[in-house]
C-alpha cells in the first residue's frame, strides 16, 4: 500500500508561518535539497491545498527552463511537474499545471481507495487544514518534519485542530548542517 506523507517545516514552537502567514524564517542546504529530490522521487502524487497549489504553481512549472534557476531546484521542479496533483479546493475551478485534478471535498473513500492504488507515495504540502482534517481521520502514515532553528511569537500552528490524542512512534532524525533537524515519526499504531 502506497504510504500517504505529510512534509512541513515548522519552527521549534511548532509555527508553519508567521502571523502574516510569511515563511521567511526557513533554511536551507545541501542537505535539505537533496532530503526534497529523495521525497518527490519516492512519489507519483501531490495532495494540496488551494493556497499551496497556487503557490506552487506560480513558480515550479518554470524553474527547469529557467536559465538562473539552482541546479538542484531544476531537478526537484522537474521531479515535482511529473507528479500527479490532486488539489482539494470548494473554490478552483480548474487547475492547469500537468496533470492536475481538484477533489471539491475530503471523502474518506476516496483517500483510502487513493491509497490502495498501485504506485509510489502520496506528498502533502502545506496544506494545514487538510492535514489537521487527515490526521483527524487517521490516514496518514507518516509526518516528516523539518523543525527550523527559530522560534516566533504568533503564527499559525500545524496541529491547531486536531480532535483527539495522536501518539507518534519515531523513526528517523537526521540533523542538517543549517541547523534543521528532520524527524519522521510515524503514528503508533500503524
Amino acid at each position: 500500500m502506497r504510504k500517504l506523507i505529510v512534509t512541513m517545516w515548522t519552527t521549534l514552537n511548532g509555527l508553519i508561518a508567521d502571523e502574516h502567514g510569511e515563511l521567511d524564517w526557513l533554511l536551507g542546504d545541501d542537505q535539505v535539497s537533496a532530503y526534497e529530490i529523495d521525497l518527490v522521487s519516492n512519489a507519483d502524487t501531490l495532495l494540496l491545498g488551494r493556497k499551496t497549489y497556487e503557490d506552487f504553481v506560480g513558480y515550479w512549472p518554470n524553474v527547469p527552463t529557467n536559465p538562473d534557476a539552482p541546479a538542484w531546484e531544476k531537478v526537484y521542479a522537474g521531479k515535482l511537474n511529473a507528479l500527479h496533483k490532486i488539489v482539494l479546493s470548494t473554490t478552483l475551478e480548474k487547475a492547469d499545471w500537468h496533470d492536475s485534478t481538484i477533489w471539491k471535498e475530503i471523502v474518506p473513500a476516496e483517500i483510502a481507495q487513493l491509497k490502495q492504488r498501485p504506485g509510489k507515495d502520496i506528498v502533502i504540502y502545506g496544506s494545514a487544514s487538510i492535514v489537521q482534517q487527515l490526521t483527524n481521520l487517521g490516514v496518514i502514515d507518516e509526518y516528516h518534519l523539518l523543525v527550523h532553528p527559530v522560534v516566533l511569537g504568533s503564527g499559525r500552528l500545524l496541529f491547531e485542530h486536531i480532535q483527539q490524542r495522536v501518539t507518534m512512534k519515531l523513526v528517523k532524525t537526521e540533523p542538517f548542517t543549517s541547523g534543521v533537524v528532520l524527524h519522521i515519526y510515524q503514528r503508533a499504531n500503524t
